[in-house]
């Protein structure tokens, strides 16, 4: 496996542990338990008539919220490793007043184990007071975790819907072997893009019924952070997602995508690994073995999205680059010090296993990095660590995430269409787990709490937000609620955030309303890019 290829499957790993034919007109049934279930004894002016039933929020500080919505059928029994299905219809009303279940995945910091497979919920959180008809603009977020694990528990709207007057829906999609698993004879079509394939239908539902809480369909943005960011260019380029947004943001990601011929062979491994080695039976076996057997077997497995797929019939950066995408203003942005929040591992390192890690990850260019990036005469527990995150965010190596390899996207779409780019530069701010004496910086998934309060990571995060950190959170939901409705990024009182072009600019967010733009110029010299334009 080249180097590049190599280092590129490491990180997609990491990104996880640090951080899936029709049916027509679907029988009526009782209200699925799994989403909250139950009958309301009568109508509310919380209920809202979807076109699957009528579904039952809850009122609280400014915004209604409807958890656990049902968007596609559960994708159990024959459904599983299938194309997303219609849920069926229901009569009287469904609460929807709790999460549904967080869909199959391993324990991590953003969760514990679960062995869900019917898990294809979504949330909306809308103003109170809005109306059917009002045609409120909608923000629609897809969650990271590499595509292994998260859920749209780590992203209630509430905040964002009641300080920037936008409806927001998040949703859960099929994760790990059951989201991406690639195997000939798998299905007719999905296969290896199945969790893909699930936003796309969490998309449709939004088109269909976000009129009825009071959402314009004609005005969506699609946004993702990190796997959820990858997700988000797929979307771009994918042919079964047009019509259904009409902006993007992409928070920490890029346009990851592997090959058929990857995704097969890492999910052949995973066969064996479940007990299922042999080709011509590895199918059928696969599919009678229970989810906590597949689960065990799933660390090795490293998804990302396929393309050469009916979903991603070409790889997205070669889309993104020829201009054959949906072609609607974009944010695109990453950290400060992405990397920080992936070199944990080397805390307490010393020089010797820091100059293991440059030659085994350039093996040509060792030396010149070194040289770039040396140890310093005077080095503690953490030396290691910063000069490893310094390495890994500037670049991009991360699977194309942060530094030289955002500005790289950010470039490419702004070719074809109005891009505002941001770099998150919040430095001192708390980390993802507290760790003593260890500076996160802006480090990946630092930003999300600003805009999520829910969001944790295993550990409280935005209610231990000094001053200036809450006025961050402020400006960001503005900036990014304006987008939404308008397609400009907007803050009153704070820095003008324009659309960039050659020369600039990057908006820079800051505490304590301290945000201003810097130059593409000074972005460069801050992550070394003309050394790494040099290096490849």
């Amino acid at each position: 496996m080249p180097a590049r290829t190599r280092r590129t499957a490491v990180v997609v790993a990491a990104l996880g542990l640090v951080l899936a034919a029709l049916v027509t007109s679907p029988p009526a049934v009782d209200a699925h338990p799994s989403g909250g279930g139950g009958h309301g004894p009568g109508r509310s002016s919380l209920d809202v008539r979807t076109d699957t039933g009528v579904v039952r929020g809850f009122r609280d500080q400014g915004v209604d919220t409807f958890r656990g919505i049902p968007y596609a059928a559960p994708p159990v029994g024959a459904l599983r490793w299938q194309p997303p299905q219609p849920h069926a219809r229901w009569r009287g009303v469904l609460e929807t007043t709790s999460y549904g279940p967080r869909c199959a995945a391993l324990e991590s910091t953003n969760g514990p184990r679960t062995e869900a497979e019917d898990c294809l919920y979504l949330n909306v959180d809308r103003p109170t007071g809005a109306r059917p008809g009002e045609r409120l603009p909608v923000y629609v977020f897809i969650h990271g975790g590499g595509l292994v694990n998260g859920s749209s528990n780590q992203a209630s709207g509430e905040k964002i819907a009641r300080e920037a007057h936008v409806i927001v829906v998040s949703m859960n999609y099929r994760l790990g072997v059951f989201g991406f698993l690639g195997l000939s004879g798998l299905s007719g079509q999905g296969s290896g893009d199945y969790g893909f394939l699930d936003q796309q239908a969490a998309l449709r539902w939004v088109r269909s019924n976000v009129a009825a809480f009071g959402g314009d369909p004609g005005n969506v943005t699609v946004g993702g952070e990190s796997a959820g960011g990858f997700s988000v260019c797929g979307h771009l380029t994918s042919p079964g997602s047009r019509g259904l947004f009409n902006r993007a943001m992409i928070q920490s990601g890029s346009c990851l995508s592997r090959p058929v011929a990857e995704t097969e062979t890492d999910s052949t491994s995973f066969a064996a690994a479940a007990g299922c080695s042999d080709p011509a039976t590895a199918v059928t076996c696969l599919r009678g073995k229970d989810t906590a057997t597949l689960l065990d077997a799933s660390s090795g497995f490293s998804p990302t999205l396929t393309s050469g797929t009916a979903a991603l019939p070409e790889p997205p950066t070669d889309a993104v680059a020829a201009g054959r995408f949906t072609r609607v203003p974009v944010v695109n942005g990453s950290n400060r010090d992405e990397g920080r929040t992936f070199a944990q591992g080397y805390i307490g390192a010393d020089e010797a296993a820091y100059d293991d890690f440059v030659r085994s990850s350039y093996p040509d260019d060792a030396d010149a990095v070194l040289a770039h990036y040396p140890w310093p005469a005077t080095a503690d527990r953490f030396t290691a660590a910063y000069l490893v995150g310094a390495i890994m965010t500037d670049s991009g190596m991360l699977a194309g995430i942060g530094g030289c390899g955002a500005l790289s996207l950010t470039e490419q779409l702004a070719r074809w269409v109005p891009v505002h780019a941001y770099e998150f530069d919040a430095r001192n701010g708390p980390g993802l787990t507290p760790i003593e004496g260890y500076v996160w910086g802006a480090g990946h998934a630092a930003e999300l709490a600003y805009l999520f309060p829910s969001f944790d990571n295993g550990t409280p995060i935005a209610p231990t937000f000094d001053a200036g950190e809450r006025q961050l959170s402020r400006d960001m939901v503005q900036y990014w609620g304006s987008f939404v409705a308008r397609g400009t990024p907007y803050a009153p009182g704070r820095a003008f955030w324009p659309v960039w072009n050659g020369s600039g600019q990057v908006m820079s967010l800051r505490v304590a309303g301290q945000s201003h733009t810097i130059s593409t110029a000074a972005y460069r010299a801050e992550h070394q890019c003309d050394f790494w334009d040099s290096v490849g």
